[in-house]
């Protein structure tokens, strides 16, 4: 059978929501109103983290963190997927591919390390609590979240490497509507299935490994609030973990069936929507969920909402000279 050119293809097209041609306006307005949810949700958490004293504390530096990583993930797939939804612009470079690619994976991993640092720093909250000020210093927080953030850049370059290293000398057509690494190595000329298969093994035991790690804190956390005397004190324990443990439930949920369902070209289409549900719907949960179900959250004060559009306001010099009185 006579191979095509072999050469760096100059770019590929997405053709992932071709299977649903009278829903994409539909899903257009869907997947915005989500992405600007997603976004002001985010932005209004690290907002809110940075202006209220009381909030300066490890576990919001790492939910801080954790809304960065978030913005950066969808910022990396969404505004492509929406142009190409309404504008019809369903092309992407080589190179545009493969950084797609390894932001995503950095991006990814690095919301992994994170919700694995906040479960080990809740351990050390209620089961050392002693210890807590001396273990989680100013210091040792940073290193935990640059670590993250290395750890995820750098299995995002490997994942990546390994993919478009490959030769490709077939359709150019990406079965997704990002550069996903199984609709990629369907266009492989040779290697795509060994390296399909070394890279999911690669994601797995990385996932895996921060989950069981996650499981481990909160095993000890359950066997220390088990053992407190006071009621009151079980239920402020559980309602600490509470908005973590459902990220982590929701994040993990959705990333077992990205990385464990069955590869069908006879359900691309099935595909891309289960694909849709981590992508979108993931990220566009997770700041309502810190924001509903965390305490110091939810009860922001007023006047710490009155200092956040000041300092908004303040930028804008035509604002401040009309006057505007933020406590009307």
């Amino acid at each position: 059978m006579r191979r095509e050119n072999q050469t760096v293809p100059p770019g590929f097209a997405f053709i992932g929501f071709s299977y649903f041609p009278k829903l994409q306006a539909v899903l257009f307005v869907l997947f915005l109103l989500m992405h600007v949810v997603t976004l002001v949700g985010n932005i209004m958490i690290m907002f809110v983290i940075r202006l209220n004293q009381q909030l300066h504390m490890p576990m919001y530096f790492f939910l801080s963190a954790l809304s960065f990583s978030e913005i950066c993930y969808t910022f990396s797939i969404i505004p492509k997927m929406l142009s190409g939804l309404v504008l019809g612009t369903r092309t992407i470079s080589f190179l545009g591919c493969a950084a797609q690619m390894h932001f995503s994976f950095m991006f990814g991993f690095t919301h992994s390390f994170l919700l694995t640092v906040m479960g080990y720093d809740r351990y050390v909250a209620i089961c050392q609590p002693l210890h807590y000020s001396t273990v989680m210093t100013s210091r040792a927080c940073t290193q935990l979240v640059a670590a993250s953030w290395a750890g995820g850049g750098l299995l995002g370059l490997l994942v990546t490497s390994a993919v478009f290293q490959l030769p490709f000398c077939q359709s150019h057509r990406i079965d997704h509507f990002f550069c996903h690494v199984p609709p990629i190595l369907q266009l492989a000329c040779a290697g795509g299935e060994v390296v399909g298969t070394v890279v999911g093994i690669f994601c797995i035991t990385a996932l895996l490994g921060c989950f069981l790690f996650i499981l481990l804190s909160y095993a000890f956390i359950l066997g220390w609030i088990l053992q407190m005397p006071s009621a009151k004190g079980r239920h402020k324990a559980f309602s600490a973990c509470a908005s973590h443990i459902t990220v982590v439930v929701v994040h993990y949920g959705c990333a077992s069936v990205i990385y464990l369902k069955h590869q069908s070209p006879r359900a691309a289409g099935a595909s891309v929507l289960i694909d849709v549900s981590y992508t979108v719907f993931t990220p566009f949960l997770s700041p309502i969920i810190f924001s509903l179900r965390n305490k110091d959250l939810k009860n922001c004060s007023l006047e710490d909402k009155h200092v956040l559009l000041f300092c908004c306001f303040e930028k804008l010099p035509s604002l401040r000279n009309l006057g505007v009185d933020l406590k009307r």
